[in-house]
């Protein structure tokens, strides 16, 4: 196992009726909030008022930057950052699933930064500072309130690109699986299609040693399957919404990948199909994934991949590279039960970008992404084709 350091402050608020707690932790960290929003769902089912409220009953006066997209784009962080200078804002209070989270940490580091924000996201400027976060989050799927990562767009140069930053990792987090009740069955088949592409990322190795955490890699991928469907067709399932919340945070928070070396494959690559296409994050993840393992299925793979096999769906075969094909194909089944579709064709993705999206997904890694297994260009386009 290679060295580490983990170290992850965020404070966890997980449960129902926390609003007077969370502001509480909130007022500690400033007197003056930006309320960072998406389409605006969270004041028709009461989420807003519920927070603000008890916001406002702590003292704090709140300024709201509503609109995020579901790809947040970098125009819509200039004007959180905007906002933050015009009124004196002290602490950055995201209300929302993964884009609104986002979308606010660039908000965060923007307003302590002379830099251009998009400079921050390139890496062209460092990040010495940051205003606080506490997040509400509504969506299990990206974990953005417990790990201090970042995707945004640029329309204008048709990127999406990730970024990270331990000064944008939330102070604290409220997580009530109440808040996830309304969330639609796309979304929440597409947000466990997420927090299963985080767990895999890490999970897909050729190590062998970590066994602690592809262990608990596994448990977390076998969550999402048992409750993803349960919360799809209930939505209001106390038990499964509190499971894939709790996932969802420990999918990405970095547990599961300290001690082995990682590069993150599939999500270079659906970045592109998002900056393109606009389509929704995890269900690209989803397409994609199989094809992916697929693709890099050999005998350095194999092994991991039949694990994955028995370990997370139960199949037993007595040869490693069936018992590897009948695991890849049963996780292909899992997403298609969940009604995402599984192919780029079902989504509107066609031959048209093919090549030039897959030149850029590795073009930030010098050409090759050392993940998995080495993955150029050419491997890219290859299996975007074979999602087709």
């Amino acid at each position: 196992m290679e060295n580490f350091i983990f170290h992850v402050p965020t404070e966890i608020l997980f449960g129902h009726d926390l609003e007077k707690a969370f502001a509480s932790r909130v007022a500690a960290l400033g007197k003056c909030a930006l309320i960072v929003l998406g389409g605006g769902s969270v004041k028709r089912l009461g989420i807003y008022d519920a927070i603000v409220d008890a916001l406002h009953e702590q003292g704090i006066r709140t300024v709201e930057c509503a609109g995020i997209s579901p790809n947040p784009r970098i125009d819509e962080a200039k004007r959180g950052i905007s906002l933050v200078h015009q009124e004196n804002v002290e602490v950055i209070v995201p209300i929302g699933g993964g884009s609104v989270l986002d979308c606010a940490k660039l908000i965060a580091a923007g307003a302590k930064s002379e830099a251009d924000p998009w400079d921050l996201v390139l890496g062209n400027s460092p990040i010495s500072d940051a205003l606080p976060l506490a997040t509400v989050i509504t969506v299990a799927a990206t974990g953005s309130e417990m790990d201090p990562h970042s995707v945004i767009s640029n329309p204008d140069t048709k990127q999406k690109l990730g970024w990270s930053s331990s000064l944008v990792l939330p102070r604290v987090s409220y997580l009530n699986p109440a808040f996830t009740y309304t969330v639609n069955g796309w979304h929440t088949a597409a947000g466990t299609a997420d927090i299963m592409s985080h767990t895999m990322e890490s999970y897909f190795s050729v190590e062998e040693d970590a066994y602690l955490q592809d262990g608990i890699a596994e448990a977390i991928l076998r969550t999402c399957i048992k409750y993803g469907p349960i919360a799809k067709a209930d939505p209001t399932n106390e038990e499964a919404r509190a499971n894939l919340l709790w996932a969802n945070s420990w999918a990405i928070n970095g547990l599961i990948g300290t001690g082995k070396a990682q590069a993150w494959s599939v999500h270079a690559m659906e970045h592109e199909l998002s900056a393109y296409y606009d389509i929704t994050h995890g269900v690209g993840l989803a397409i994609l994934t199989p094809h992916w393992l697929r693709h890099f299925s050999n005998s350095q793979t194999v092994g991991r991949i039949a694990r994955f096999a028995k370990e997370v769906f139960g199949i037993e075969e007595e040869m490693e590279a069936k018992q590897a094909e009948a695991g890849i194909a049963a996780l292909s089944a899992f997403f298609r039960s969940l009604d995402i579709p599984m192919t780029l064709r079902e989504v509107g993705i066609d031959e048209t970008y093919l090549a030039e999206m897959a030149k850029n997904s590795v073009a930030r890694s010098g050409g090759v992404i050392n993940g998995f297994q080495p993955m150029t260009a050419e491997d890219v386009e290859a299996i975007y084709r074979s999602a087709l």
